[in-house]
């Protein structure tokens, strides 16, 4: 390809571009220092309205539970990615429940809301486990010590137990529940060591394989990126200020001056960073579909002296557990599928016939009256009859067959409740549910930054695009490394000319 095609090309694409490669480095550089950023939140009124909270939709309302307060007033909580929600006259009118949960909104996504036998309430978000002071009536941190900066996923009671289920662990106490045991899970029948080829190569992406030094890394790579777009918009910007400086007779001695650091700065860091640059940009164009795609089921080796070599076999896999009162044994529902152990330290065995479940996890499992497990996930709902082995459409009835789900389905189960109406309320992630009428106080609640900035570093908050979200990191990826690419040949042709 002729020279003048490639400084075009690297011209055209870098302008057109710069907006959000800038927006990936400063999403990339806040997902990776989520504990410093916890706090801050960002007010969905200045979001898209697909952001804005409607009929308890986007995981507003995970799930419910009923109890008596403490005025012996029959009362309904409802709790999910915001927070939780009290209501005493069946929905009508609700109350703020988050009194003592930690400021900002990423510490108010509430994964699981129960109460046990002693009718103590406690609620787990994915960074603290919270009891509720009744005297008070506040949450209080009941300092659950989290092991390798574990993220919390699910909590249950088993009688008297209480049992808190980390990403990588399981953590067990009984009461008064002051001192928690750590419960690492063994392997389970033919484990081979290997990890998921997404999870490495996210890992790759943020620096976080390698640890902390890895994320710093990274960090630079977002700094240098942010350089390169801001050197590349100002060397096309300047030539057009200084010509129309010359017309107005003025001075443009330090403006030339401007434009030649530009391009020596545009240039030299370009020149010298160029394979990284493109590395990275090739490991993020693989985390979006289609690429995506091809990579969820796959398995790799783990790479020697990274954090993806650990010793526990579960190590960011676990999502949820069950007790089986008709099987006599726990269900555990992990990011490679669902297992069954007779206890806890035993060899957990993998079920094969299973409801389908998307890769980002249950929403919704409990059982039905007639005894089937109820499974909801961004797949859709479905009735699993375990001793029979088959597994129903919740909507359509229909026998539906043991694959893993897509991300998305027809459905997308975010929320179930049998506590505010005669028939159970399914919540979709999309449209909520016409079952429960939403306070308008609640639309604009706030979304953490951090979340806003994985909308921003997967491309969803581009909703103007609508479907063309799924495949934006596609192209953006391809436009990167082609810019990369270009401005590299460019001042190689030069050089050898």
């Amino acid at each position: 390809m002729k020279r003048i095609t490639l400084k075009k090309h690297h011209k055209w694409i870098g302008l057109c571009f710069a907006f959000f490669m800038l927006m990936f480095c400063l999403s990339g550089i806040i997902l990776n220092h989520r504990p410093f950023f916890a706090a801050c939140e960002v007010s969905r009124e200045w979001l898209p309205s697909d952001y804005h909270f409607k009929q308890w939709n986007g995981g507003l309302l995970k799930g419910s539970l009923p109890r008596l307060s403490e005025d012996c007033t029959k009362e309904v909580l409802l709790y999910g990615n915001s927070g939780i929600w009290s209501t005493s006259d069946g929905g009508q009118h609700f109350h703020d429940f988050n009194t003592g949960l930690p400021a900002g909104a990423d510490f108010k996504n509430i994964k699981a809301l129960v109460q046990a036998s002693d009718s103590s309430l406690w609620a787990v978000s994915q960074f603290g486990l919270y009891r509720y002071d009744a005297p008070v009536q506040a949450w209080v941190d009941a300092e659950l010590p989290l092991k390798d900066e574990d993220k919390i996923s699910d909590l249950i009671f088993k009688g008297d137990t209480l049992l808190v289920v980390g990403r990588s662990y399981v953590y067990t106490s009984i009461a008064p529940y002051i001192h928690f045991d750590t419960v690492e899970l063994l392997p389970p029948v033919g484990y081979d060591g290997k990890v998921s080829l997404f999870r490495t190569i996210w890992s790759v992406h943020n620096g976080e394989i390698f640890g902390a030094l890895g994320k710093l890394l990274m960090d630079g790579v977002a700094i240098i990126l942010i350089i390169l777009s801001v050197t590349g918009v100002l060397y096309w910007f300047l030539p057009h200020y200084i010509r129309r400086r010359k017309r107005l007779g003025k001075t443009t001695t330090s403006s030339v001056a401007g434009l030649k650091h530009t391009l020596s700065w545009h240039d030299n860091i370009g020149r010298y960073t160029f394979g990284i640059l493109l590395f990275v940009s090739f490991t993020g164009w693989c985390l979006r579909p289609p690429v995506l795609i091809a990579l969820v089921a796959a398995d790799v080796p783990a790479i020697p002296g990274t954090v993806m070599d650990s010793e526990n076999p579960w190590r960011d896999q676990l999502r949820m557990l069950r007790f089986d009162e008709a099987a006599n044994d726990w269900l555990l529902s992990t990011s490679k599928g669902l297992y069954s152990l007779s206890s806890l330290e035993a060899t957990p065995v993998k079920i094969k016939q299973a409801p389908p479940v998307s890769v980002m996890g249950l929403n919704v499992w409990q059982k039905d009256e007639a005894g089937n497990w109820l499974m909801g996930s961004f797949s859709g709902m479905f009735r699993w009859n375990r001793k029979a082995g088959i597994s129903t459409d919740y909507f359509t009835g229909e026998v539906t067959e043991a694959v893993a789900g897509p991300p998305f389905g027809k459905f997308a189960v975010s929320g179930y409740t049998t506590d505010l109406s005669q028939e159970p309320l399914v919540v979709e992630y999309h449209q909520g549910t016409l079952g429960i009428k939403m306070p308008e106080t609640l639309t604009y609640l706030p979304m953490s930054l951090w979340n806003l900035a994985l909308e921003v570093q997967t491309g969803r908050i581009y909703t103007i695009l609508g479907t063309g979200t799924l495949i934006f990191i596609f192209f953006a990826g391809i436009a990167a490394m082609w810019c990369l690419y270009t401005g590299y040949m460019i001042r190689r042709k030069k050089d050898k000319k």
